[in-house]
This record gives C-alpha cells, structure tokens and sequence, in this order.
C-alpha cells in the first residue's frame, strides 16, 4: 500500500480548522486535523511533508514520523511543521484502523477506561454562545451557564475572567477592583450550583508572576480545579514557584510540543498536571509517548482538544488507552454546533459529564457527503510519485538536494 495523495479542506465557515486527507493506492483515505494559525500548517503540509510521505507505505506510521520530524529538525520543528505532522499522523493511524477493521484505542494496546471524563472550555459558537454567558454583564449569567451544563450532563467548567484586564498594564499589574471583577462570575456559578460545578481558570500566561499570585491568592476560597497557563511555558522555574504559593493546582502546557520540549517540564515538577494537544504535538503516536513519560513522574494528563471532530475523536480514543488520564477537554458550543454539519460525530455527553468512544474502524468518524460538496470548500491536493519513496532515514542531507 502506498500513499497516493495529500489534501487539505478547509471550509470558510470554520477558518480555524485545517482537515487532511491521506489518500492510498487501495482506497483506504485516512483523516487528520489540525487547528489555528493554518495558513502556516498548510503550507508546511504541502511544501515540505507531503513530498516526503508520497510514496510511502502508510502502516509504516513510526518510520515515516521520524523520517518527516529528522528533516524538519534542521529548520525548528516546533510550529507549522509539526502542527502540520501532527495532522498526518492522526489521519495514518485512522488508515491503520481501517486496514485491519479496528478502532483505534484497540492499536494502542486497549482500554483502561469505557467512558472518558470532560470539562467544557466555555467558548461561543452559532447558536451556542457559553462564553457570552459567562463574560458578558459582568459575569451576572455565568450561574445560568453552568445550570444549562449541568443540564447537559457536564460538571466542570473553564473560564477565563481575569485575561481582559491584562490589557490596561500588558499585565504587569492587576488592581483589586479587577480582581473583584474577575471573581464575579466565579462567585456567581458558586452561589448558582454550590459546589456541583467544578471551575478551572484559564489564564492564558496573560500576566507576571507577582499579579498571577495575586490572582491565585484571591481564587483560593473557591475550591478551584485548577490554573493554566499561569505563565509563558518557557519560564518552567517560575511556573513551578507559582505552584508552590498556592493550593490551586497548576495545569500546563499544550504550547510544549512532542516528548522533548515537555521533558524538562516534567524533570521540574513544574506543575501538578500535564497538557498536551494530539493535533499540535505530533501525532497520536507522540501523545501515547508523553503520557508515558509523565506517567513515570506520577503526573496526570488534559488532553486539550479545541478543534473538530476529527481531534475530538482521536482525543477520546488516546483517552480511554491512556492510565494516568485526568480530563479530556471539550467544547459544547461545537459539539453541538459544527460537528455534525462537517461529520457522522453526533455524540454528547453521558449524565456523569463523560463520552462515550465513536464506533467503527480507525477513529470512528467520516466526514459528510454535503460538507465535501460545499461551495466553501477550499480544497488542495498534493499528489504524485514523491521525492523519498522508501526512506526511512534522511542521510546527508545535502546530498539529496531534493529533500528539503
């Protein structure tokens, strides 16, 4: 078997979202996604990956990661390059999946787990717009948005009250006064649902140490489930000092990519619980190997997943295999919205704020006839023989000037 083609569609609708298509010389199509700053990924994808995939076995997902990532290496590998792997990695082992007629937690070695737990990050999206309910009218609703999730089915929450007062200082300093805004629709959920809602804050390394401590100092009385991103992920000394002043459990951080860039952060114990991105990290297969390694320091992973249903699918998967599992993040306003307009994925939570895992072969989830027909589509293909079919090692990478 043989990969024939590379796509990519976007849709107009949904500009954050890059799909993929890996297309074999038998038929099986495989699908990967990756999300935010596309125009990058997809220039990656088509002008420095897909010349070096077509041509290759597909089941050979290991050899042509390391082939893909060794090349990348010489330039940086951390941003489109690898966003855009990460893409063609998801969609190779959905390939796998339909090769052998298994879902994909059954290639991974298995379940730990039959339902995956979630939180929802409050996000607005069409018809369903959490994040006005929560940030709008100085947080006066949020009480209202956690009965809907509760309603639902959905006992944990992420918001992020505090990122719009960064703005006045560039985040150097936060006053009193708007910490109390900040509080507002944390105190609102609290004196709405009790302690039936858990809340995670999102801080979106908006701040400096001295006014993230402050915040966390402020937040302490609430029973909060977690901060993340309490600061930029490079700065794994003071992240681990922040832990170390408050009771808040630290979460961090989907912006270190592959096992690499977050080896240090574990070495650390910069914080309490580990994140990482299957669509940003490199793939199915890097994401199985960062959850080992932090298993091994006895540290939990989120699996963030912001994207489509594509990563949402591969995300539930990886969860229901993976032991030292925490949450799967998840966005109601496009599980409920797009999801469905693009795909078969029409799942929603169980009472007990957990998912199910798609059925079928390989991810469990295949993109709709009308979305492939839709005239926003914006699809580009690279196809064609390839400039390394059957290397599995780069060499000298000068002596093969084709491979670039």
């Amino acid at each position: 078997m043989k990969i024939t083609a590379v796509e990519s569609l976007q849709w107009a609708e949904y500009p954050r979202l890059m799909v993929v298509r890996v297309h074999t010389d038998t038929g099986f199509i495989g699908l990967g996604e990756t999300v935010d700053k596309i125009p990058g990924s997809k220039g990656a994808l088509h002008g420095t990956i897909a010349p070096l995939v077509l041509g290759q076995d597909p089941l050979d997902i290991e050899g042509i990661w390391r082939f893909v990532f060794d090349n990348i290496m010489y330039h940086g590998f951390a941003g489109a390059e690898l966003r855009a792997l990460s893409a063609l990695d998801v969609a190779l082992w959905d390939i796998l999946g339909k090769f052998y007629g298994a879902p994909l937690v059954h290639l991974l070695g298995g379940r730990v787990r039959d339902r995956i737990p979630t939180y929802n990050t409050c996000i607005g999206f069409g018809a369903v717009d959490d994040y006005r309910l929560w940030s709008a009218d100085g947080g006066a609703n949020a009480g209202k948005l956690a009965r809907s999730l509760l309603d639902d089915g959905v006992n944990a929450m992420k918001i992020w009250p505090f990122d719009r007062f960064s703005e006045r200082s560039l985040g150097q300093h936060i006053t009193h006064d708007e910490i109390e805004q900040g509080l507002a629709p944390v105190r609102a959920i609290r004196d709405a649902v009790g302690g039936a809602m858990e809340i995670g804050i999102e801080c979106h390394f908006r701040w400096n140490r001295v006014s993230i401590e402050r915040i966390a100092r402020a937040l302490e009385p609430y029973n909060i489930l977690f901060l993340e991103d309490v600061l930029p992920a490079t700065n794994v000394d003071e992240i681990r000092e922040v832990g170390r002043k408050t009771s808040i459990p630290i979460i961090g951080s989907e912006l270190l990519m592959t096992r690499w860039g977050l080896r240090e952060w574990l070495e650390k114990h910069a914080s309490q619980t580990l994140m990482t991105d299957p669509v940003w990290n490199g793939g199915i297969g890097e994401t199985r190997k960062i959850a080992n390694m932090a298993e091994t320091f006895g540290v939990p992973l989120v699996l963030h997943n912001v994207a489509g249903p594509i990563c949402h699918a591969a995300c539930l998967h990886l969860a229901a295999h993976i032991p030292n599992l925490y949450f799967v993040e998840s966005v109601r306003a496009f599980y409920q919205t797009y999801f469905p307009l693009l795909s078969d994925y029409h799942d929603r939570p169980n009472p007990d704020s957990t998912f199910d895992l798609p059925e079928g072969a390989g991810l469990g989830v295949s993109l709709n006839a009308a979305a492939l027909e839709s005239h926003t589509l914006l699809r580009h293909v690279s196809e064609g023989a390839g400039l390394a079919a059957g290397r599995r090692a780069m060499g000298d990478h000068w002596a093969r000037e084709e491979i670039r």
